[in-house]
């Protein structure tokens, strides 16, 4: 399955900080359809992402109802993307 997601990059500053995009509501139903079925424990679901010409796997991390996708800080220097920046993201789950 292959989500094409566009959202804003924003900094989560816990323990360990880091960069994300929430996904839309409707590509968060979608990845619920079939999250029982991807998922490898405690709601996280494997998926290839995509960020312009840049590819890592990764995992989508449940948050308040919907998912998030982590963006490396490899991938984000790559493609010269910083905190507010929107960015095109493609994402692929294996189903």
């Amino acid at each position: 399955m292959e989500l094409e997601v566009t959202g804003p990059v924003f900094e989560w500053r816990g323990p360990a900080p880091h960069h994300f995009v929430a996904l839309p509501e409707d590509d968060a139903a979608v990845v619920a359809d079939v999250a029982a079925a991807v998922t490898y424990g405690w709601g996280m679901i494997p998926v290839a992402v995509r960020m312009g010409g840049t590819r890592w796997t990764t995992a989508l991390w449940p948050r308040d109802g919907s998912y998030v996708v982590p963006l490396k800080l490899a991938a984000r220097r790559a493609e010269g993307v910083a905190t507010g920046d929107v960015v095109d993201l493609v994402l692929t789950i294996d189903v």
